[in-house]
């Protein structure tokens, strides 16, 4: 080694060494921000954005000698490597501190490999040629929506969709919205809460019902307005909601003056059982909690009875009506075409949004496991395993914000048939992952950046429809032949 190396080699030392005595002695005093902490004590080696200084830079996992994956990246952090001058920091960080700073550091890879690729923007009639299929994207409902939170189609082809204020509106593709329904439930139209998922009965054609979540409203003692995600269902004659009923309602003692985490999606399993979905409503520990609705997925029968094999049915002061426990904002929900599995889809903190396979009397594990981190930079889980909770399918660090999801089912792209078809608010994408049994094999960005990509849903005409909010429309991805 050369004397400039040798020089620089003992500065690195010699920071890490001042650092590391410093953050030892002062560490019960910091408030543990763990991007700021790094800003404080590794950037000064690799780089304010870890591009690189004294030290190698940490944006390129590929580049690293001592393994790739968030192990090997833990361990590096935790017991150093002092003959490459990198000292432990796991007397300094907690187990929970160091798994945050591998989230941070993988926020700001994916960061920078964003920076790196394009993906497709496309405008109307734009044509885009994926890994698999052509297709174009097709205004079908281009104006007079306001926040489309999601849509069911109806047997003539029209589309039920509801919009987040709390209107529901019968829609006909390529016409003008029209006025909506008269007489659909009351509303908390706050912060993330309105009227969410509108599902079509299996049975639609003989009994014509539809069903609704929404964030119900209650007022308080002292006048303070209170919500909480309820079912309703009811039939549609003459653009008016009529025989309407409320088919699940917590006790108003659960109601929460939050504005965030209601879920809510449907599904029906064709056996006359009906799941939703609800969000802990900010509150995480209620999720843990099965004396309390609050962060689990749901199973009623389709007219709101209690089935009697629901997994804590009998169970002291237990929520009956509990499927499957420890979800953080499930909002996404659906069946798989082909096995009927029950797949989930749930919002993290900063980072950790999950895909899971949901399975009766499981724990999921928020809050006390998660792949992400608070959103002021400190642990907000004890790790990523324990024995006893569940682990995601996939999970995504950073966050996309995950929203609704489907398998296609239809016939007009025979090569993504089955394929899981995921919705991205905050990144604005639309995935499309390969699934081998309850693995996620492959994943591909369809397009990017025209919207939050709030709902996606199968066609009866064999195309795939998407709701997006900002600007809030509908479109339809149709086949192009190669």
């Amino acid at each position: 080694m050369n004397q400039h190396a040798k020089t620089g080699a003992g500065l690195i030392a010699k920071s890490h060494l001042l650092a590391f005595v410093f953050f030892t002695a002062a560490a019960p005093l910091l408030a543990r921000d763990i991007p700021a902490f790094y800003g404080q004590v590794c950037a000064n080696c690799h780089g304010k954005n870890l591009e690189g200084a004294q030290a190698p830079g940490l944006l390129k996992p590929e580049l690293f000698k001592h393994g790739t994956d968030d192990v090997s990246l833990a361990r590096s952090i935790r017991d150093g490597y002092p003959t490459n001058n990198m000292v432990a920091w796991k007397m300094v960080l907690s187990e929970a501190e160091i798994r945050v700073m591998v989230v941070f550091i993988r926020e700001k890879q994916e960061q920078f490999r964003r920076g790196q690729l394009t993906f497709p923007k496309p405008v109307d009639d734009q044509i885009v040629e994926s890994k698999e299929h052509k297709f174009r994207l097709k205004n079908v409902v281009a104006e007079g929506l306001q926040t489309p939170w999601s849509l069911a189609f109806l047997p003539d082809g029209r589309m039920l969709v509801t919009e987040l204020p709390g209107r529901l509106r019968v829609v006909k593709a390529g016409e003008p919205v029209g006025e909506p329904v008269a007489g659909t439930p009351s509303v908390r139209a706050r912060g993330q809460g309105g009227l969410m998922e509108v599902a079509l009965h299996p049975g639609y054609a003989s009994n014509g019902w539809v069903y609704l979540t929404f964030s119900d409203p209650y007022t308080n003692a002292t006048g303070q307005v209170l919500g909480l995600t309820a079912v309703a269902r009811g039939r549609i004659q003459g653009n008016r909601w009529t025989d309407g009923e409320i088919i699940f309602r917590a006790p108003y003692s659960f109601y929460k003056p939050s504005d965030i985490h209601f879920g809510s999606r449907l599904a029906f399993d064709g056996e006359g059982h009906l799941f939703f979905s609800m969000g802990e409503r900010g509150e995480k520990d209620n999720a843990q909690d099965i004396t309390r609705p609050n962060g689990k997925i749901h199973r009623i029968f389709d007219d709101g009875r209690i089935p009697t094999d629901n997994p804590f049915v009998g169970v002291s002061n237990a929520f009956p009506s509990i499927w499957c426990y420890g979800n953080r904002n499930p909002q996404g929900l659906t069946r798989h075409p082909v096995t009927g599995e029950l797949w989930e889809a749930e919002h993290g903190p900063r980072g950790g949004d999950e895909i899971n396979w949901i399975r009766k009397g499981l724990n999921y594990g928020w809050p006390v496991i998660s792949y992400g981190m608070d959103y002021n930079g400190a642990p907000i889980a004890e790790g990523t395993a324990r024995d006893g909770l569940e682990q995601p399918v996939t999970y995504w660090t950073p966050s996309i914000a995950v929203c609704a999801i489907t398998f296609y089912s239809g016939d007009k792209f025979p090569r993504w048939k089955n394929n899981l078809f995921v919705t991205a608010l905050a990144q604005q994408e639309l995935r499309r992952l390969i699934v081998d049994g309850h693995q996620v094999v492959e994943q591909e960005v369809l397009f990017k950046d025209i919207g939050r990509v709030r709902y996606v849903a199968n066609g009866p005409d064999g195309c795939i429809y998407v709701a997006l909010n900002g600007p809030d429309r509908i479109v339809r991805l149709e086949p192009v032949a190669k």
